[in-house]
């Protein structure tokens, strides 16, 4: 295996996100110019942190950069791609820490007075999961905010660039079921064909970022609000720079904004590269996208039904009287929400009872189109299982009937199935592991088996809130510095589609040619 390359790479990555620091840091310094005093220990924090990445980027290019080689491998590309996330999240956590480490010097009272939590809250981001340690979101400074946010947008759009481009030539059944969603936009070389894939993908991604920019200071937010929800938004992220998130407003226009971007950054985003080449019959006829749309409005209807004429209590902690247009709107929201593993809230969905919280803790593991910022196990793979789950059970009464398994127009082959129904076996036992971890790591009889199991499904699809006490209205911070790890582990195993980080823990994986 060819280390240097890799160490190279990841010292890129590394200055890669020092510079983004910088800027954030540039933004917050013309704040505490403009006499906001506030941002003076966040531009400290963001420069001495942008400092300490760059001078071990810079090391591990020079470093890497006598290798002689630059051949990226399926291994080397698994390695990097784990490392970058593993790695990226300890650099993007250290303005936290070192911000709790200039205004506080007794770190133990501080909420990012641990790593773990700093670790925890950037992994977060960086996986566009949203779960957070902080109670207290609005006494952050702003530079801090808008780093966080960008963490988040920097996740949305790394995955998605890294489906199309890394991934489908790493094996796993990862091309053919990139084919089956959306059909490859040539038929030409893989390395010509992910150019022009991730260029189109970066400009299609700036684009929606700027429109939903716009959208929301039309409607009435600030620039700073509408740039953080917006990156939250289009990475799946949910990260709010408010205590009562989406809540906070209390604005139909504000939500309706937020549900359309949603669902389109629930789209797979290989879509979009057809609509840019003006192939809108094949968006069209997507089978997945029309089952995305299909559970969305099901979905919606039975948490609607559900919640009409009880009592809701908002984030802002309004109870309100939920009639049609209200029940429409709460149940709309919170099902995107949660389905496109977003995370944003409106209201408490904790105390909307069992059929409401079964609906979402259900959409939690189906979560978006597979190709997009969002996590769970895809719609895809959903729609796959069914097929194969549907045609065992004809097998019983018809044994002699052999049919061909498809997903559209597209041909479920033996290795596609495999590869399916293992990923989904494999989230299941994650899931189950990182429950029983969680209780295990916790003192006894602190945290209730809801909690706990919904903490998991939330990290490991990368959701953010679950229910119980990381409900809506609550957060992560009282987790152990153990369980923290836990769940970011499971955060960055259920972004990276799982066998990108597992394999590493083979030993075959080092050792083999």
């Amino acid at each position: 295996m060819n280390l240097r390359y890799v160490i190279r790479e990841l010292g890129l990555v590394m200055i890669v996100l020092c510079l983004c620091m910088v800027a954030v840091m540039g933004w917050a310094a013309q704040n505490w110019a403009g006499g906001d005093t506030d941002e003076r220990l966040a531009v400290l924090a963001l420069l001495m942190s942008a400092a300490v990445g760059a001078v071990v980027g810079l090391a591990c290019w020079l470093f890497g950069s006598r290798s002689g080689q630059d051949y990226l491998g399926r291994r080397e590309a698994l390695l990097l791609v784990a490392m970058s996330w593993l790695l990226g999240a300890a650099l993007a956590g250290l303005p936290y820490y070192t911000w709790a480490w200039i205004e506080h010097t007794a770190l133990v009272d501080h909420i990012f007075g641990s790593f773990s939590a700093c670790y925890f809250e950037a992994m977060s981001g960086l996986t566009t999961t949203g779960a957070t340690v902080l109670d207290d979101v609005d006494s952050i400074p702003k530079g801090l905010l808008l780093w966080r946010a960008m963490t988040q947008w920097l996740g949305g759009l790394g995955i998605v660039v890294l489906f199309v481009a890394v991934l489908p030539t790493l094996g796993v059944g990862g091309k053919k079921l990139f084919q089956v969603e959306a059909p490859g936009p040539t038929q030409q070389g893989v390395r010509p064909r992910i150019r022009e894939t991730a260029r189109i993908l970066w400009l299609i991604y700036l684009m929606l970022t700027g429109i939903q920019i716009l959208l929301l200071k039309l409607a009435g937010l600030n620039w700073f609000d509408s740039v953080c929800h917006t990156f939250a938004t289009l990475a799946t992220g949910g990260f709010s720079t408010h205590n009562a998130s989406i809540g906070h407003y209390n604005s139909w226009t504000v939500d309706m904004i937020t549900i359309v971007f949603m669902v389109l950054a629930g789209v797979n985003f290989g879509l979009y590269y057809q609509l840019a080449r003006r192939r809108f019959g094949t968006v069209w006829r997507d089978p997945e996208l029309r089952v995305y749309l299909g559970i969305l409005l099901l979905a919606t209807i039975i948490i609607g039904f559900s919640i009409y004429g009880k009592t809701s209590t908002l984030m802002n902690g309004e109870q309100r009287i939920v009639g049609v247009a209200e029940a429409a709107r709460q149940s709309a929201f919170q099902t995107v929400s949660i389905q496109t593993t977003t995370g944003f809230s409106t209201a408490d969905f904790d105390l909307w009872g069992f059929v409401p919280q079964a609906v979402l803790v259900t959409l939690m593991f189906v979560g978006a189109s597979a190709g997009s910022t969002g996590g769970g196990i895809k719609v895809i793979r959903i729609m796959v299982a069914a097929k194969v789950m549907f045609a065992e059970l004809e097998r019983v009464f018809r044994p002699h009937v052999v049919r061909t398994t498809r997903v559209g127009t597209g041909v479920v082959d033996s290795e596609m199935k495999q590869a399916v129904l293992v990923y989904i076996l494999g989230i299941i036992v994650l899931f189950l592991l990182g429950t029983m971890a969680l209780k295990l790591l916790e003192p006894a009889g602190t945290l209730d088996f809801t909690t706990a199991a919904t903490a998991s499904a939330a990290s490991l699809n990368n959701i953010g809130p679950g229910l119980g006490l990381v409900g809506a209205t609550h957060n992560y911070g009282f987790f152990s510095a153990p369980s923290k790890i836990v769940l970011s582990l499971l955060m960055v195993l259920g972004r990276l589609e799982v066998y990108a980080v597992l394999v590493l823990i083979r030993p075959a994986f080092w050792s083999s040619d």
